[in-house]
């Protein structure tokens, strides 16, 4: 959402690099960020490996693209669904696009569309390259998309990390700190959104669900890194999140 007006997102799929089983966690996700107002799935549908994804098409009201493949090794879905990415960005009609694959080919077409203006969201398998993961403004792996129920706690705990697993992360040790310290006021407390969108900003693949927790307050608290202070906002019950790095006086 931008200025309260609902961004209008181009989903483009590349059926030879995603699941049929992630289709209704992905336009779940995608429903945070805007209405997904053009929806393709490109691939070979004579195919026999693509047969699984026809009842999921029919169900999502998703428009499948034949592309045949006239090389042998050549990805002609690939090329088939950049041009259509490029001839939807010269429509002027789009606030973002979402590119549904793993594959390192769609790395230039995120950078072109961030070029023009337009956010990117990126989703694919965590084995996707880490140029086109950083390509996007945000990238989500589609692992997380695969519970069907957000309430499944369950489901949840099979990828959840212990607190010592946590602090043993270097790398999100150092991108919590980091956040935290620069989102700080003089006193060293900072608002867990602005945490959250300094986060964004440095790494486009972060999600507190690769981690198995649903919030970025759940994960924060789980490494007991940080002071946690909650604060009233005005005089109802609304309450804001805050944080400190103990370290720092």
């Amino acid at each position: 959402m931008t200025d309260g007006k609902t961004e209008k997102l181009a989903v483009l799929i590349d059926a030879d690099n995603a699941q049929p089983s992630i289709v209704e966690g992905l336009l779940a996700e995608i429903a945070k960020y805007g209405t997904a107002n053009v929806k393709r799935i490109y691939g070979d549908w004579t195919a026999p490996g693509l047969k699984g994804w026809k009842e999921v098409l029919l169900r999502y009201s998703i428009q499948p693209i034949q592309q045949f493949g006239y090389t042998t090794g050549k990805n002609a879905t690939d090329s088939a669904m950049i041009i259509d990415a490029m001839d939807l960005l010269y429509t002027g009609k789009f606030d973002g696009f979402c590119i549904v694959s793993s594959d390192s080919d769609f790395t230039k077409l995120a950078s072109r569309i961030r070029e023009a203006g337009l956010f990117v969201y990126g989703f694919g398998e965590k084995k996707t390259p880490e140029p086109f993961v950083s390509a996007c403004d945000k990238f989500i792996f589609t692992e997380v998309l695969r519970f069907k129920d957000d309430d499944d706690e369950d489901a949840e705990k099979i990828h959840r990390k212990t607190p010592s697993d946590l602090k043993r992360d270097t790398k999100l040790v150092s991108l919590l700190r980091n956040a935290v310290e620069a989102s700080s006021d003089d006193s060293g407390w900072a608002h867990l959104a602005a945490v959250g969108n300094n986060i964004a900003k440095q790494s486009p693949e972060f999600d507190p669900r690769n981690y198995g927790y649903k919030k970025l307050g759940g994960l924060v608290a789980a490494t007991k890194l940080f002071q946690i202070e909650e604060r009233a906002v005005g005089d109802g019950p609304s309450k804001s999140v805050y944080l400190k790095d103990p370290r720092k006086k």
